[in-house]
Formats: structure tokens, sequence, C-alpha cells
């Protein structure tokens, strides 16, 4: 676990990040170039799970050879799914990562959420839930590597 003591605000110990998928990891289904050089790193440090409709077929083998954990949504309703992904994993120790509709309550339940205004653009429910937005998902990849962004970003 990764212990982050960010004054006036709160002391949070992570180990797991949920990032989803299209959208804010990959476009078009293609795990972006900046993703692929961080992934390795972020895997040494944290749990990395990625959480997708799948909606281009392509999670599974854009992630083979990567030490992360992929769900694919198997329900009706991905909003809820997501949000009991990380219910399930423990809030208190989450982070979560995502940019459309179906990621605010995930980012709302999550001790810490990063909303990501990428390619897609950012769902205006989810970047209300975040508590940081990111115009790239290097930057907010980044934040996790260099904890003291995180400091300076949310000390109060």
């Amino acid at each position: 676990m990764i212990k982050i003591e960010i004054p006036n605000y709160k002391t949070i110990e992570l180990e797991h990040i949920v990032l989803d998928y299209n959208g804010t990891i990959a476009k078009d289904g293609q795990l972006k170039e900046e993703v692929k050089a961080l992934l390795p790193q972020l895997c040494k440090r944290y749990t990395v799970h990625v959480i997708t409709a799948d909606t281009f077929g392509s999670v599974k083998a854009e992630l083979q050879g990567f030490e992360v954990t992929v769900t694919v949504l198997t329900t009706d309703d991905h909003t809820q799914e997501k949000a009991n992904y990380i219910e399930k994993l423990g809030k208190a120790e989450s982070i979560a990562i995502g940019n459309g509709n179906n990621d605010s309550e995930m980012l709302k339940n999550a001790i810490l959420g990063i909303a990501v205004l990428g390619d897609e653009g950012c769902a205006t429910a989810t970047l209300l839930q975040s508590d940081i937005s990111s115009t790239s998902i290097e930057d907010a990849l980044m934040l996790l590597l260099h904890e003291k962004r995180l400091v300076a970003t949310l000390r109060k």
C-alpha cells in the first residue's frame, strides 16, 4: 500500500487503481502509447484493474503481457456494476479513473476519483463526482507515480 498524507484534506492508503478502458486509457479500442509506457511502473506500485464494456472487443488482446486484472462488464447497468467493483475492492484503498457517464459512481465511490478530459471528452456527471480532473491520461497516471503532485493539488 502507498500511504499519502494530504494536509488538511485526508490521509489515504492506496492499493488499487481502477481504470476505465475506452475513452480513458484507450482510443477506439487501442491502448494509448503513453499508457503502455506507464503501466509497468504502475503495476509495480499498485494492483491495476481495467473495467470496460469492451465496445471494440479488443481489451484482452491490447492488455496482454501487462500485469492487470481485466473485467468486462456483463450487466445492463454498467454504472452500478463499476460502482460495485469499487465496493468489492474496498473504497478506502481504491483510485478510480474514467471519463464516461457510466464512470461517475465509480469515481464517487473510490477514495480518490480522477476524471480525464481526453479525446472523447468527459461526461459532466463524471467530472462533478471527481476529486481531480486531468486533461490527459498520462498526466493522471503520473499523479500516481509522483504522489507529491497529488498533495500539491488536493491540500487545503
